[in-house]
């Protein structure tokens, strides 16, 4: 992919003239310091027969590395070493001039144009080379910023990937890290100086499979999650680690620029979907990307003073941010996101609110500049200084690419909400089955008010027709059955101390038609809910994960399926199943879930702050 870094037009002075000629000036030009590759060289001295003769001078071939012109050595440019005085018309169409200068090529007079013609097309190909030239310069520039982890930090036990649509289209699923490691410059921007790394900011973008709607998804860091096994940076595998606050994860091996492998595996754990890309960004890539776009407009209900971006600093002091509308870059834009107390109930759920917001913003200022290399690559190089990627990312032609496949969402098909959730002293709960409903919703590749977004929805104004009835067999519903047409059979165990969890697991699964071969409250006692299968059993017991969000999947000793029940869902329960099943659409999400999302349209000055 070539990338026109530099696009200006050729001056003036260099273009074709109808009557074959080159248009010079008659005075010598100096060579401007922004003529450089890509543009065409100062006219030369002397007139038009001047012209016709540098012009071709500057075209002869010129071996690399050599100043020398094919033809004895000769230089293209001696003819600028001083100022001539202007030849008659008549001596410049004649074979010499008497001054040691070359003479033009006999001829040449006769076919003006075709001369002319030549011109121009070894100028655009010496413009293209010098375009594609410093296009390679920069994407290999962008290269070098990038860092990406390795890909076997990415846990082996994870979610399958979304299935296609009816038009053979895929949903994304991106993880958005924003860490506040005090790494390198990012102290200064930051305002602290804990070691390690934390994930400041955390959302899933759900990009659906007609590529025109997307929603976001921020996870409270202080939600007390399961964090997995994570790889250390000495290679090593962590243990599993129930009722961590989710920020935890990015932290874990305690190194200065996090660990986003482990923080994409808890996520994956907590929704049961798989992250197909993740881009983390620290305080400075932060601050470059918001001066790259010129600002981004932001609003706050009242004035932030010194003393609430800085609760240490023990008085008040001058505003930092007024309040109303504005627009920030660099450090202030830093401040706003990050901003927790003194507006609303100083809490991160407020902070989130205005994060989603200032995104909102961010994306309504790129769409309006274009989605273009032009727009995205002075972006992409503030914001590679100091990003982290997945291998699947770990190029700047991937990153672009990647980035030019969102230009047909829409602003208002962007949502944005906070996961459903309740405090829970200093920390916060995720509520469920909303939660589960949740994250069931964005597996199904259905948007949040519950319409379908896989491309197989009908054009706007044409109904969507009833299908006829089906009968149903006098001996029940079907029963659920795995990929070779066999009925689904699950045995239950209850491994925690908590009473009732296998027959409320069983419920569950009846509902879904699968059958349940027996419960059980023998079992090792576990932190996290796992379903175990036997040979060729692997696709069944995804579908039975399903309906235990954040259940793992793990090849088991035993032939047939088998449920075992952790800490986990004694903890949180498990979303009730839909009439359907597990290819069914999930129930709708609760009204008061649904009414707090965010447009990326919305007004920048509404929802911006809680309690």
């Amino acid at each position: 992919m070539s990338v026109q870094w530099d696009g200006s037009p050729p001056d003036r002075a260099g273009r074709g003239r109808a009557d074959g000629g080159v248009r010079t000036d008659d005075a010598v030009r100096t060579e401007r310091p922004e003529d450089g590759p890509g543009r065409l060289p100062a006219p030369r001295p002397g007139g038009r027969a001047e012209a016709r003769r540098a012009a071709r001078d500057r075209f002869v071939p010129v071996r690399p590395g050599r100043g020398g012109t094919a033809e004895g050595g000769r230089t293209a440019t001696r003819s600028t070493r001083r100022e001539a005085p202007r030849e008659p018309r008549a001596e410049a169409r004649g074979g010499g001039t008497g001054n040691g200068r070359r003479t033009a090529v006999p001829g040449s007079e006769r076919d003006g144009r075709g001369g002319a013609r030549r011109l121009i097309a070894w100028s655009v190909a010496g413009v293209m080379v010098a375009l594609a030239g410093a296009g390679g310069a920069v994407y290999y520039k962008l290269n070098g910023n990038l860092r990406s982890f390795d890909a076997d930090a990415i846990s082996p036990d994870r979610p399958p990937e979304s299935a296609a649509d009816a038009h053979g289209n895929r949903p994304v699923n991106l993880l958005l890290i924003g860490s506040d490691s005090r790494a390198g410059k990012n102290s200064d921007l930051g305002g602290g100086d804990e070691a390690g790394a934390r994930s400041d900011t955390t959302i899933l973008l759900h990009v659906y499979a007609d590529h025109r709607h997307a929603v976001g998804i921020s996870i409270p860091r202080d939600a007390l999650v399961t964090v997995p096994r994570c790889k250390l940076p000495n290679g090593k595998w962590t243990r599993e680690q129930p009722g961590q606050m989710f920020n935890s994860a990015f932290s874990v091996g305690n190194s200065e620029t996090g660990n986003p492998a482990c923080t994409l595996n808890t996520v994956e754990r907590l929704t049961g979907i798989r992250v197909d890309h993740t881009i983390e960004v620290n305080f400075e890539g932060f601050a470059a990307m918001t001066g790259a776009v010129g600002g981004v407009d932001v609003c706050l209900p009242n004035d932030i003073h010194e003393g609430n971006i800085n609760p240490n600093l023990g008085r008040k002091g001058k505003v930092v941010l007024a309040k109303g509308r504005q627009r920030v870059s660099g450090q202030q834009a830093l401040d706003y996101v990050r901003l927790r107390h003194g507006i609303g109930d100083d809490s991160d759920v407020g902070r989130m609110k205005r994060q989603q917001a200032f995104l909102a913003s961010l994306l309504a200022k790129i769409k309006s500049k274009g989605l273009s290399p032009g727009t995205l690559l002075p972006l992409a190089d503030a914001a590679t200084r100091s990003m982290t990627v997945d291998p699947g990312l770990d190029s700047a032609a991937k990153l672009v690419d990647f980035a030019l496949t969102l230009k047909a969402i829409d602003l208002h098909e962007v949502k944005f909400l906070t996961t459903p959730w309740r405090y829970s002293g200093a920390r916060i709960d995720l509520v469920h089955p909303a939660v589960d409903t949740l994250w069931r919703t964005l597996q199904a590749d259905r948007t949040i008010d519950g319409q379908d977004a896989t491309g197989q929805q009908e054009a706007a104004g044409e109904p969507t027709p009833t299908p006829a009835p089906t009968p149903t067999p006098s001996t029940g519903p079907s029963p659920a059955v795995g990929t070779d047409g066999s009925p689904i059979r699950v045995t239950v165990y209850n491994a925690t101390n908590a009473a009732g969890l296998a027959a409320r697991a069983a419920e569950t699964l009846r509902a879904a038609r699968v059958t349940v071969a027996g419960t059980s409250s023998r079992g090792t006692a576990r932190a996290t809910t796992t379903v175990e299968y036997g040979t060729g059993q692997r696709a069944a017991a995804e579908k039975v994960a399903a309906l235990f969000p954040g259940a793992a999947v793990a090849p088991g000793q035993a032939a047939g399926i088998s449920l075992r029940l952790g800490r986990d869902y004694a903890a949180g329960g498990s979303a009730a199943p839909t009439a359907t099943g597990p290819a069914g659409s999930p129930a709708p999400l609760p009204t008061e879930v649904v009414s707090e999302a965010r447009s990326g349209d919305d007004d920048i000055c509404s929802n911006v702050s809680y309690g």
